[in-house]
């Protein structure tokens, strides 16, 4: 089944990060994309996460994880290479409200990473649902490619107007066409097909 796309706020979520290898360091840093309420366990750590953990005021715990100390977060990324503590992990949190990520094993996972690009308030995520992240990474370099560096201020403009202009259908309407007209000029390609299908 796949996975259903959302997107939450972290703020004011606490996140535990099991784990202080390669894989543990590359979830920790698209974590920081939105939340520095992060602790991280583990029995060793990675000199650069260790730095990141530093450098962002993170708790960082070199032992090993606790039975059910789980149970004291929102959301629990287990990065590990021990399948039995996934496992266990995912098992001690059946009856709470924390949220499981289980690193390469989606028997084990509430939720996945998806791969994604961040331009200030844009966030656009890829998913496969579990059945191919390297074409989720691929798709996403392209993505990358053509997106345009100026979106964020063209964003921003938006986010400004959105608290100037009274609601209605008139202010949909302008939005609509100024959204229109800078994928227009931005995207001429996809300007292109989408006068080919009429």
């Amino acid at each position: 089944m796949s996975y259903f796309p959302a997107f939450f706020r972290l703020e004011g979520k606490r996140i535990l990060l099991v784990g202080g290898g390669v894989i543990a360091l590359e979830k920790l840093e698209k974590l920081l994309d939105f939340s520095k309420e992060i602790s991280i366990v583990a029995r060793e750590a990675s000199p650069e996460l260790e730095r990141l953990a530093r450098d962002h005021c993170l708790r960082l715990m070199l032992r090993p994880y606790r039975r059910e100390e789980a149970l004291d977060y929102d959301l629990v990324v287990v990065a590990t290479d021990t399948v039995d503590l996934h496992r266990q992990i995912f098992e001690e949190t059946r009856k709470s409200r924390v949220l499981v990520n289980s690193v390469d094993d989606t028997r084990y996972c509430d939720f996945i990473f998806p791969s994604y690009v961040k331009r200030g308030e844009l966030t656009v995520a890829f998913s496969t649902s579990g059945a191919s992240p390297a074409f989720a990474k691929h798709i996403r370099r392209w993505f990358e490619g053509v997106l345009p560096e100026g979106v964020d201020a063209f964003l921003q403009k938006m986010k400004a107007l959105r608290s100037e202009w009274p609601k209605g259908k008139e202010r949909m309407r302008r939005f609509d066409r100024m959204a229109g007209e800078y994928i227009d000029k931005e995207f001429p390609s996809f300007s292109d097909r989408k006068d080919a299908e009429g």
